[in-house]
């Protein structure tokens, strides 16, 4: 393919990082703009924690996780399962492992060598990185507007692809500005929301003050049909944590036809109910109730405050052990996009053909959290913005070798 075509990808996250790759291993001569100072800075909080990169069940079963998505995301994420992006990593110098829980992580846990490795890779196939460039829309030509430090800027492309994210995190460069330009050029796009995120609800003062930031450990929640386990946070204003991201789609969604969302949370999953009545029917002694609570059934202080955040206690042990396996936990809302892990919601997979080229504008690819797909934490995120990245890389780079021979 001649040096001459030119390709200008929009946003340096995953998605947009590899579509950059394909296209310049296909000898395409790319530019890559991103609106923060630095490249990656989602990606490398994500790495705070233990960078989890992907997951290792089979596709199908990971394919599932992305909901209605599945079917759309299936031919690129078959194309890049999670074994290819091992070794692609591989192919960077980091080593990978699978954890206990099956989730995939870099050996060192760390975004900030894979990155830096990634980034010396573009450089070396003569990808040009250009930052505080902020796209803004198109010219009635079809260039590309910028916001940059010196004033506004217009690009000419052979090819574009956008991967601008989300709107979580927007101070990581992910504000969902997007949405504007894409809806004036006619596109499509179901609303930004919160995905991965906390939940609001009606604590009272005492318990807000006394149990902000108490962890809520082995706890286990069910909504609609689904039960989840995992450890949360109580906040001031509400509740967030794994245990509670893994079923925020349901429960967003919940909150948006009802106008609130009842979960059961079960304090002790590890026992039934008989077990737990056989252990409050014990003696309580001089002890109060909340300590016999505490003692008997081994529950937190938070654990004992939730219960009583509940109403008056049922006068029996096994109508107690009943609540404390099936506690109403009453949201009323979700946390603001900008708090959540990730976003649903995005541009709308009709307006794309099978190579995630907007129909509306040929040339025109899209990657990432732009699009409308969710799933919840545990390497899916990641997964998919490789995966879709990599195939709008790849079908742009086929574009253009098209449109050449033409």
């Amino acid at each position: 393919m001649s040096d001459r075509s030119r390709a200008v990808v929009i946003g340096c996250g995953p998605a947009g990082l590899m579509a950059a790759e394909r296209l310049a291993e296909a000898g395409v001569s790319v530019r890559a703009f991103e609106r923060m100072p630095s490249v990656g800075r989602k990606f490398l909080l994500a790495g705070r924690g233990g960078l989890n990169l992907t997951h290792s069940e089979p596709t199908d079963r990971l394919l599932a996780r992305y909901g209605e998505a599945a079917g759309r995301l299936a031919a690129p994420i078959g194309a890049f399962p999670a074994e290819a992006l091992r070794d692609w990593c591989a192919g960077l110098g980091v080593e990978t492992f699978v954890g206990s829980s099956g989730r995939i992580f870099p050996k060192s846990l760390k975004a900030s060598p894979l990155l830096r490795a990634w980034l010396a890779r573009l450089g070396g196939l003569g990808v040009r990185i250009e930052t505080r460039r902020r796209w803004t829309g198109f010219t009635d030509d079809g260039r590309l507007l910028f916001e940059t430090p010196s004033g506004p800027e217009a690009v000419g492309a052979d090819v574009v692809v956008l991967a601008l994210g989300g709107a979580s995190w927007p101070r990581l460069g992910g504000d969902g500005g997007w949405v504007s330009p894409l809806a004036e050029a006619g596109v499509s796009v179901k609303p930004l929301k919160p995905a991965n995120c906390g939940f609001f609800t009606r604590w009272s003062s005492v318990f807000a003050q006394r149990f902000a930031g108490a962890p809520l450990k082995r706890a286990a929640l069910s909504f609609e049909g689904e039960t989840v386990r995992g450890e949360a946070v109580v906040t001031a204003d509400g509740i967030e944590g794994g245990l509670i991201y893994a079923l925020a789609a349901a429960l967003r969604d919940a909150i948006e036809r009802d106008g609130e969302a009842v979960a059961s949370l079960d304090l002790r999953p590890d026992l039934d109910i008989d077990a737990l009545a056989e252990r409050l029917s014990r003696p309580r002694g001089k002890r109060s109730f909340s300590t016999h609570l505490s003692k008997t059934a081994s529950l937190p202080p938070v654990a004992v405050a939730l219960l009583r955040e509940a109403g008056t206690h049922p006068p029996g042990p096994v109508e107690i052990s009943r609540r404390i396996k099936a506690l109403p936990l009453r949201l009323t809302a979700p946390k603001p996009v900008e708090r959540a892990i990730s976003t649903a919601g995005g541009v709308e997979f009709a307006e794309l053909d099978e190579g995630f080229m907007l129909r509306r504008r040929p040339g025109v690819f899209l990657a990432g959290e732009m699009l409308d797909w969710e799933a919840p934490t545990g390497g899916y995120l990641l997964q998919a913005c490789f995966a879709t990245g990599r195939a709008a890389g790849d079908a742009a780079a086929r574009w253009l070798a098209a449109r050449a021979a033409a």
